[in-house]
């Protein structure tokens, strides 16, 4: 399936994260909160994690229609990969401009939506199931004869462009506004300010939203996040609750015709007898009070502490994926997924939140068995699980409500 760009490029991200967060802090700039910075990255974890086997069926039905359906056969020259550059972004901006414009597919692209704050952790939460639509949208390449290799590398490179836009701390760039997208662009489309909805979908290249008339230049202060707040740290709800809303809507619905509607209408859509169409409300950063859940500074440190080792856990299943089989990787991705659930839980102070974590670390070393690692790496992962234990025995009070 070719280099995954993705993931060899975590640790630049990283790197650059610190850098942002360190800069932040000197100009006194509030622009990251660790419970949102969690949460980002576990849907971002999550999406890499799931896409061990999404992507590989994907790749092989673009590999099947490339060998079978093609019209051409496109050489891989220096003119081709900026074509397919440009056509790949092209794509983008269709896929990114219909998953705000349609419930189904906005239902897995919300999750990129729901944090409060923007910095560089914002663009790493992703949904989980955002790659089924996605990834339809560049079927036509291979129809036309892109290399699957090829596109699946411009592909990559589309999408690591797109991190370094979610920040606060670039302004205006001046002529590198006119064509490529920006943060100002980004941080636009990121608003739930009324006039920011629905723009600057850009990729790589903002001329798409200038040509399609979805441009708009940043001129209020942004107020990030959805219309209807998430108030959630919890990766699972973040990728699920649309989709549950869009059940419960379908199930008030009286005619069949409108059930269906309610899946492909745009967002805020509702039958007349439900109220009809809902459409936001305007909104000020100095109205607008963030998601946030106090919990004691010991929890706060155990719960990175914890996810520290989580995301060097699924490092390592991203990089030695290849070397087994997917049914054994499901139970150790599982694990990691609920440890996810669990780390969210505890951030929002939730009453069963200490039943979940013990249940992680019970099962925590079961994943390290399963992949077959050695005795002493078991025994490790065990003594770590029991220590964690007890640590978070002595954090976690019996007055206090997690």
């Amino acid at each position: 399936m070719g280099t995954n760009y993705i993931a060899l490029s975590v640790p630049v991200f990283f790197v650059l994260i610190g850098l942002e967060l360190a800069w932040s802090a000197w100009k006194g700039l509030k622009l990251y909160s660790l419970s949102d910075a969690i949460s980002n990255i576990s849907c971002g974890i999550g999406q890499q994690l799931t896409g061990i086997f999404f992507k590989t069926a994907l790749f092989f039905f673009y590999y099947w229609l490339f060998e079978h359906v093609r019209v051409f056969t496109i050489p891989q020259t220096g003119m081709w990969w900026v074509i397919l550059f440009v056509a790949v972004d092209f794509c983008y901006y269709w896929f990114h401009r219909l998953s705000h414009e349609i419930n189904a597919i906005w239902a897995t692209h919300i999750v990129h939506h729901q944090s409060e704050e923007y910095n560089l952790t914002v663009a790493l939460r992703q949904s989980w199931f955002q790659g089924f639509f996605s990834s339809l949208f560049y079927l036509p390449l291979a129809i036309i004869g892109f290399d699957p290799l090829m596109t699946i590398t411009v592909i990559a490179f589309n999408t690591l462009y797109q991190f370094w836009i979610h920040t606060e701390l670039i302004r205006n760039m001046g002529w590198f506004e006119y064509i490529f997208n920006t943060p100002s662009h980004h941080r636009v489309h990121h608003g739930s300010n009324p006039e920011y909805i629905d723009k600057n979908h850009a990729g790589t290249l903002i001329i798409w939203d200038r040509l399609f008339g979805t441009f708009e230049p940043e001129k209020a202060p942004v107020v990030y996040g959805i219309t209807t707040p998430l108030q959630s740290w919890d990766p699972f709800k973040a990728n699920f609750h649309y989709w549950s809303d869009l059940l419960q809507l379908a199930k008030l619905s009286h005619r069949f015709s409108d059930k269906l509607l309610v899946f492909i209408a745009p967002p805020g859509w509702k039958p007349k007898e439900l109220g009809g169409r809902e459409y936001a409300k305007p909104v000020t950063r100095n109205l607008f009070h963030k998601f946030q859940v106090r919990i004691p500074n010991k929890l706060s440190a155990y719960v990175l502490v914890q996810f520290t080792v989580v995301l060097g856990a699924s490092s390592f299943m991203l990089f030695q994926s290849v070397h087994f089989n997917l049914i054994d990787l499901l139970l150790p991705i599982s694990i990691l997924l609920f440890s996810l659930l669990s780390f969210g839980r505890l951030l929002e102070a939730q009453s069963y939140a200490r039943v979940l974590e013990i249940i992680r670390l019970l099962i925590f070393p079961v994943g390290v068995l399963v992949l077959g690692f050695p005795p002493l790496a078991i025994g490790i992962a065990g003594a770590f699980s029991l220590l964690s234990g007890v640590i978070l025995y002595s954090v976690l009070s019996p007055n206090r409500r997690v």
